[in-house]
């Protein structure tokens, strides 16, 4: 992990497996944790609202993201404003759209100007995250959530629209940039290199954090090896 504790990115962790979180919560390198109700709902929660303060008891300094999930604007404002009083270090996310593609822009400028901590999400154009930074406060904190992964499977580079992203959001200084949909581990250099001050990863793929500046001709050999063992232990011939 030593190459690891050299980046200035910060590490989320993103999933809703509370058993994870609160391992995941011990490790210095993990500085706060993003959910969505999709994870939740593949985590079975069955209860948002128990489950969010049972988790903030445990999670009491790491930002920790909680998602609004109404299609009414209205309604989703009325989510936003209880989930923030929920702790200190709760960021509540706003999808960039609804289901109807009316923007969250007015809705993300109420919230900000009340001092809401706004992590925007499911982010994929640049048009997109001009209309969020322009309806932010100046000064709350905000975060801005670029889904690269689903951007590159578009077939499209993602690493543009991160730079351009980074370069917008200095207008307003209180604003971070972060690399969702998160693929590989690679991206978390990727991310670095284009600036962001976050990636949050899946917990799956954290677990392969320890691969980070391996030797290529040992991962080689054990990469063969595995291949040999398999078929092995499968009882294969020819």
């Amino acid at each position: 992990m030593e190459s690891l504790n050299k980046l200035k990115i910060k590490i989320f962790a993103d999933g809703a497996d509370e058993k994870e979180i609160i391992k995941l919560n011990e490790k210095n390198y993990i500085k706060g944790f993003t959910t969505n109700p999709s994870l939740m709902r593949k985590a079975n929660i069955k209860n948002y609202e128990t489950f969010a303060k049972d988790l903030l008891s445990k999670i009491k300094t790491k930002p920790v993201s909680f998602e609004v999930f109404s299609d009414d604007l209205s309604v989703m404002e009325k989510q936003a404003e209880k989930i923030a009083t929920w702790g200190k270090n709760v960021n509540v996310k706003i999808p960039v759209t609804n289901t109807q593609n009316i923007s969250t822009c007015e809705l993300v400028y109420k919230l900000s100007s009340k001092g809401i901590v706004c992590n925007i999400t499911a982010i994929f154009t640049f048009n997109q995250l001009k209309e969020i930074v322009d309806s932010l406060h100046k000064d709350t904190p905000a975060i801005l959530s670029i889904f690269s992964g689903r951007i590159a499977d578009a077939g499209i580079d993602p690493e543009k629209i991160i730079l351009d992203s980074v370069n917008l959001a200095k207008n307003k200084p209180h604003s971070e940039v972060l690399w969702a949909s998160t693929r590989e581990v690679f991206n978390i250099f990727q991310a670095e290199k284009n600036g962001c001050q976050i990636i949050t990863v899946p917990h799956n793929m954290l677990g392969k954090l320890s691969t980070i500046g391996k030797n290529l001709n040992e991962y080689s050999i054990e990469t063969v090896k595995d291949f040999y063992n398999d078929a092995q232990a499968a009882g294969y011939e020819l």
